[in-house]
């Protein structure tokens, strides 16, 4: 991995270049390195060849560069980048690629400034927690041995269970239950630094993150059951990934079907994740304000969730695993109130759009306030290039990305009282394919419930239900609105292949929209 000094160089060095070519008038070098370390588990009881896959990892480096270029016909803004040559040589090229492909653009106001409600950030200041260099230095063959972890951690849960002796006969035919175990632990390493003409002091970053997640079933039970972990200190991983899975899997022997009805439920953190990820956040985002696509259109400052549901993105704590020290446009990172006591109190922003919306004659429409008057609500917080997998990538142009979500109820509720709330209903685990329908206006999601659940009966956990036999069709507005409680404690989750992390605690919704799945192909 290149090192930051080297970047630091390779920035300071590209932007002294591209500053002095004719006809520029601004300029902004980013260039970043990572590296993406995967190893894959594969196990099934019953088939020969099973263990840790070879790991499939991938890395790279390189610069990008945004530009604003003076022409015959006015200012046209461009972007270009150039892999694996972070030399005077490579920085012309992606400066000519920006050149090529420059546009004018009416929205356009400038290339990021210190010019919103933020202050500059500290680069005197202690690292985050949430870089380690164990992690930057781990290679495959630690790569390797984390696989192995989670494999023993699993089959040491599927073989000391006495419910599996139990099914078996003896611990010696477990293994003919067919024991399936499934799973990545994922490694990211990160660095970046970049510079402009209006914040020529070149920044630098670097970042770890370790993630891991676990799929075990019990194929002649039909039953499944998943765990996870997300971390930014490689003391963090331990395998318990891949040993809750085989927990869970064995909780759901015998599951029980349930007819379509609507169900008072308890999302579970990695549900609460899914929906808030790919149905909610969507929404809040400002740039979907400018496609009119957003269910909260006209809504900023106004009431639009329970007063007991609070969420926030911060993307400077130092507790939380995905902070980073600034954002990929060279602002401070820090938090954004989101939904604050049922009330939208912010949006994610990138400064093209915060820039926008202040140039906008809809603004005030489309946000239901005057944008002058909401300039902290929609500060450039969250700037970031995402790479695909996670981690910051050279050759994308920044948007408004999440980097820790959490959510917070006002009461704090126990589990226990959670229960107590639903009396008689479902405990949704474990959830996957959640998408909008009728457009990300409407709301409306459906999604299918694939494990880590269960029948909820006289404020008790009941029965398991069995996996991939209901689906949820619901609405996310009625839902955030139809809260119960919320829990106390929270869990970070994480989206398959990528590094932004929800902190996700367990919401009690009353009249949740479910379906019964057919039966044809049970058996089959």
């Amino acid at each position: 991995m290149l090192s930051l000094a080297t970047l630091h160089r390779a920035v300071k060095d590209a932007l002294s270049f591209a500053s002095s070519q004719t006809n520029v008038t601004e300029v902004e070098v980013f260039a970043s390195a990572g590296a993406n370390l995967t190893v894959r588990l594969n196990y099934t009881s019953h088939i020969p060849s099973n263990g840790v896959e070879e790991p499939k990892s991938t890395e790279g480096y390189g610069l990008g560069i945004r530009a604003t270029f003076r022409t015959p016909n006015g200012i046209k803004t461009g972007f270009g980048s150039e892999p694996t040559d972070l030399s005077v040589a490579g920085a012309e090229r992606a400066l000519e690629k920006a050149r090529a492909g420059a546009v004018a653009d009416a929205a356009f106001v400038s290339l990021p400034k210190h010019d919103s409600p933020q202050q500059p950030a500290l680069r005197d200041q202690e690292p985050l927690a949430n870089y380690d260099p164990a992690l930057m230095r781990i290679g495959g063959k630690g790569l390797v041995n984390a696989g192995w972890s989670m494999m023993h951690r699993a089959l040491d849960t599927f073989q000391s269970s006495e419910d599996l002796m139990g099914l078996a006969g003896s611990a010696e035919k477990i293994s003919e239950l067919g024991l399936i175990l499934g799973g990545d632990v994922v490694m990211l390493q990160d660095r970046m630094a970049i510079g402009s003409t209006h914040i020529p002091k070149i920044q630098t970053d670097q970042n770890t993150l370790i993630m891991s997640f676990a799929t075990a079933m019990i194929e002649t039970q039909a039953s499944k059951g998943s765990g996870w972990s997300v971390g930014s200190q490689l003391a963090d991983f331990t395998g318990e990934a891949a040993a809750e899975a085989a927990r869970n899997a064995i909780a759901s022997v015998d599951g029980e079907r349930i007819p379509t009805g609507e169900y008072n439920v308890i999302l579970g953190p990695q549900a609460v994740a899914e929906i808030l990820e790919w149905v909610l956040m969507p929404g809040l985002s400002l740039d979907m304000f400018f496609a009119g696509a957003s269910p909260f259109m006209g809504k900023l400052g106004k009431l639009v969730a329970s007063e007991d549901f609070n969420l926030y993105d911060d993307g400077a704590s130092p507790n939380l695993p995905s902070s980073k020290s600034i954002t990929d446009e060279g602002l401070p990172a820090g938090r954004t109130n989101l939904i604050r006591n049922g009330k939208l109190s912010g949006l994610l922003s990138d400064y093209y759009n915060y820039q926008r919306i202040l140039n906008d004659a809809t603004g005030r429409e489309k946000l239901g306030t005057n944008p002058t008057s909401a300039l902290d609500m929609i500060a450039p917080r969250n700037g970031f290039r995402p790479g695909n997998g996670g981690g910051r990538n050279f050759a994308s142009t920044p948007g408004a990305v999440s980097t820790n979500l959490v959510i917070e109820g006002n009461r704090a509720n126990t589990q226990e009282e959670l229960l107590q709330l639903v009396g008689n209903g479902v405990y949704i685990g474990r959830i996957w394919y959640t998408y909008p329908v009728n457009g990300t206006t409407s709301g409306d999601f459906s999604g299918t419930i694939i494990g880590d659940s269960y029948l909820i009966k006289d404020g008790k956990f009941a029965s398991p239900l069995k996996p991939n036999t209901v689906r949820m069709n619901d609405n996310v507005l009625r839902l955030i609105n139809n809260i119960l409680g919320i829990a106390s404690q929270r869990r970070a989750t994480v989206r398959w292949s990528s590094d932004q992390v929800t902190w996700a605690p367990e919401i009690a919704v009353s009249g949740y929209g479910l379906e019964e799945i057919s039966e044809y192909m049970e058996g089959v």
